[in-house]
C-alpha cells in the first residue's frame, strides 16, 4: 500500500474554534502549522485555544510530544508568512465578502505551485473561485466542528480543480486520519444542505408545538441513530451560522431553506447555542 503523506508546510487562515481545530489535525499529522489572525490579541487566543486541543488530544492517548508540536506551531499577523506554505486553508466567517478577501490576500503571498482550499459549509466555490487568480490550485475542504473528534472531511472539488489536486486532497484526508467525501461543487454540498434541511424542520417543528427540542433530538438519536440530534447539533455549530447558511441556501435552491421565523428570533436575542450558553438548550 502507498503511504499518506501531508504537506509538510501549511497554513490557516482564522484561528478561532474552527481554524484552531484544523491547525490541530495537522499538527497531530506532523506539519509545520502557521495560523494567521488579524490582531496580537486574536494571536495569542489562536495558539492557546491549538494547543489546548493537542494537550486533550495526548491526555486522550495520541502519541505525540506536546513541547514539539507547539514548536511547529507559528500564529501571526504577517501575511508574509505564507510566503513558503504548500497548503493554505481558509476558515474565516461564512461570509462571501469576507472569505474573497482573506483568500485573494492568501493567494498574493502564496507560491504559484502552492493549494489554496476554503473551509466554507455552504458557498459555492465557482464563486469563490472565480474571484482568484490560480483557480486550478483551489478546491475545498470543509471540516466538521469539533475537527479533533470530527472523522469526516468534505473535499469539494470546483470547476476548475486541476486533476492532480483532485486526486491527491483525498490522500491528505486519509492521512489526517479521517474520511474524505468527495462531491462536486454545489451550494451546500452533500452535509450541510442534509444537515441544514433537518434542522430548519426540527425548528419548525419546535415552532408549532409538535414536541420539545430534546424529544425531537431524542426521536433521531434513538429511532435513527444519530450521536445527537439536530438541534443540539445546531446549538454546537452555532444559531447564527445555521441562519446565514440556510439564508445562502433559500436564495439559490429555493423556499424549502427559507429560516423559520423562530430561529431568525432566537439570534436577534442573542440565543446563538453553545457559544452564548443559550439556544435550543441552556448551556451555563
Amino acid at each position: 500500500m502507498t503511504e499518506l503523506t501531508l504537506p509538510t508546510r501549511v497554513a490557516v487562515i482564522g484561528g478561532g474554534r474552527m481554524g484552531a481545530g484544523i491547525a490541530h489535525a495537522f499538527l497531530m499529522g506532523g506539519a509545520d502549522v502557521v495560523v494567521l489572525e488579524r490582531d496580537d490579541e486574536s494571536a495569542a487566543g489562536a495558539r492557546e485555544r491549538a494547543l489546548a486541543s493537542v494537550a486533550k488530544s495526548i491526555e486522550r492517548g495520541a502519541d505525540a510530544d506536546a513541547a514539539e508540536a507547539a514548536g511547529r506551531l507559528h500564529v501571526v499577523t504577517d501575511h508574509a508568512a505564507l510566503s513558503d506554505r504548500e497548503l493554505c486553508i481558509e476558515a474565516v466567517f461564512e461570509d462571501l465578502n469576507v472569505k474573497v478577501e482573506a483568500l485573494q490576500r492568501a493567494e498574493s503571498q502564496l507560491p504559484d505551485s502552492a493549494t489554496l482550499a476554503s473551509n466554507t459549509s455552504s458557498i459555492s466555490l465557482a464563486t469563490l473561485a472565480a474571484r482568484l487568480e490560480r483557480p486550478g490550485r483551489f478546491l475545498g475542504l470543509h471540516f466538521f466542528n469539533p475537527v479533533p473528534a470530527s472523522t469526516l472531511i468534505e473535499v469539494v472539488i470546483a470547476p476548475d480543480t486541476e486533476a492532480g489536486l483532485q486526486a491527491a486532497a483525498p490522500d491528505w484526508v486519509r492521512a489526517l486520519g479521517k474520511t474524505p467525501v468527495v462531491v462536486q461543487d454545489s451550494p451546500g454540498f452533500a452535509s450541510s444542505r442534509l444537515g441544514v434541511a433537518i434542522a430548519l424542520e426540527a425548528t419548525r417543528m419546535v415552532e408549532e408545538g409538535v414536541a420539545s427540542a430534546a424529544d425531537i433530538d431524542a426521536a433521531m438519536e434513538l429511532g435513527y441513530r444519530h450521536p445527537q440530534g439536530p438541534l443540539r447539533t445546531t446549538d454546537i455549530v452555532g444559531l447564527d451560522v445555521r441562519l446565514g447558511i440556510a439564508e445562502y441556501l433559500a436564495e439559490h435552491l429555493g423556499d424549502r431553506f427559507a429560516p423559520p421565523q423562530l430561529l431568525r428570533d432566537k439570534v436577534a436575542r442573542g440565543e446563538l447555542g453553545r457559544k452564548s450558553g443559550k439556544g435550543f438548550y441552556d448551556w451555563n
